[in-house]
């Protein structure tokens, strides 16, 4: 049986048509965002893969993606995206209290809040476990004080994925709890944007000083929080890898801060949340690079016509891992072992060939960048197509990949050590107290 079939053949209903039906009764173009945000979460789909007592439906990845794409045909306004939506729901409803799952995730699938993720740090990036940002309990509360770092979305978050040590003396891996952390807290949480060669500043450093948090705020076990974490990195390297399908694009922005929840829902229909929307996060897909070879008159270059099919080799290859992977978890085996670092890496190498493709289609223009709305207005002019400048943008974004949600380097020890079950690295992480461990620089 196919997994298309797999939530039809459970519940008697086609879930595409369910939604289609359901469009058809509560779609409305001049409701406000936020209004029709909170119809789509409330019934469960804003994210269908979620259980039905987080908010969704508990439907397969496949047939969420088929949803989503019923939605986007019918011409409504997608789900409300962002790190809420693709890591802190589900994380959440796997080791969150049900009173924790009403208070964080259902705000989450209406879009009533936008969340960030207080991870990385600058001692503690691919060594996430040598976390420095310390808290403290104070009655019902918790006192935070340190730095976290490229923190995407940290500028209009209202809540916060937070890792901090709340145990020095034990094995660093042990003493490191996972907060819903509030990022609007006056003078204690500073926001700082870092501005990046696209010219955009999608990541932030975020200062904690004596910050505090609720006890009640605490996903999972004291202390218990690298397992946590661990679902998170593990929710996102699905999202994100290759074949995966994500949700970090949103036309309309969540949560309280940029106000789009007060604006018209049909105003953003069809409208891309940026400019590398079209890229994807792998830069340009195989067709559309076809395309544009044909369009530059390099359609019969060979050289060009084999690496487009390399790209395109990779991208089936990623979609049918994917959907393996998938296929075991319906039929309740285990995931494929490693499969999604392997995406993970598969992802980076996709968007490193797809800036190689592009760049050498465009040539000398493909060196052309605009860091604001007048050079893009003026870009636009001299190129003829908006198209060149989105494909400048994707190749200054294109190293990204390699590097959050878990460097190559990083994913490819997690393969071998825990897949192909080679020797770590000799050291005494797990047995000495983090206090007395060498501090990274």
């Amino acid at each position: 049986m196919s997994e298309q079939s797999s939530t039809a053949s459970r519940t008697g209903v086609d879930p595409v048509d369910e939604v289609r039906t359901w469009l058809a009764d509560n779609w409305n173009p001049d409701l406000t965002v936020g209004d029709w945000w909170e119809r789509l979460g409330s019934a469960g789909w804003s994210s269908p893969i979620l259980p039905a007592n987080a908010y969704g439906r508990g439907l397969t990845r496949n047939d969420a993606v088929r949803v989503e794409q019923a939605i986007a045909e019918h011409g409504a306004l997608p789900a409300p995206g962002g790190l809420g939506l693709m890591l802190a729901a589900p994380t959440i409803a796997t080791y969150g209290t049900q009173a924790q799952i009403d208070r964080f995730v259902r705000p989450i699938v209406t879009g009533q809040q936008a969340w960030c993720q207080l991870f990385s740090e600058p001692g503690a990036g691919s060594d996430l476990a040598g976390l420095q940002t310390k808290a403290e309990r104070d009655g019902e509360e918790w006192i935070v004080t340190g730095q976290k770092v490229w923190t995407s979305g940290g500028q209009v978050a209202d809540m916060g994925m937070l890792l901090a040590r709340t145990d020095a003396d034990v094995p660093k891996h042990q003493g490191i709890s996972y907060f819903a952390f509030p990022m609007h807290q006056r003078d204690v949480v500073d926001i700082r944007p870092l501005r990046e060669m696209t010219g955009h500043a999608v990541f932030n450093e975020v200062f904690l000083t004596e910050a505090r948090v609720n006890h009640d705020s605490l996903i999972g076990e004291l202390n218990g929080g690298w397992a946590v974490a661990n679902a998170t990195l593990g929710f996102e390297r699905s999202s994100l890898g290759a074949g995966g399908g994500h949700s970090a694009l949103s036309a309309a922005v969540p949560g309280t801060v940029f106000g789009d929840l007060a604006r018209r829902a049909g105003d953003f229909v069809g409208v891309t949340a940026s400019a590398t929307n079209a890229m994807s996060l792998t830069g340009a897909s195989a067709t559309i690079l076809s395309r544009l070879a044909r369009e530059y008159g390099l359609g019969d270059d060979p050289i060009l016509r084999q690496d487009i099919t390399r790209l395109y080799s990779m991208d089936e290859i990623g979609r049918y891992g994917s959907l393996r992977a998938k296929a075991a978890a319906v039929t309740g085996r285990n995931d494929v072992p490693g499969i999604g670092n392997i995406a993970k890496l598969s992802m980076s190498a996709m968007a490193r060939l797809s800036r190689e493709i592009s760049l050498r289609i465009l040539g000398a223009t493909g060196m052309l960048h605009a860091y604001s709305a007048e050079q893009a207005e003026a870009l636009d002019a001299a190129t003829g197509t908006p198209f060149n400048r989105q494909v400048t943008e994707a190749a200054l974004v294109s190293p990204s990949p390699s590097i959050y949600g878990g460097t190559d380097q990083v994913q490819r020890n997690i393969i071998g050590e825990r897949v192909l079950g080679l020797p770590k690295e000799p050291n005494s992480d797990k047995v000495t107290a983090f206090r007395d461990l060498p501090k990274n620089a």
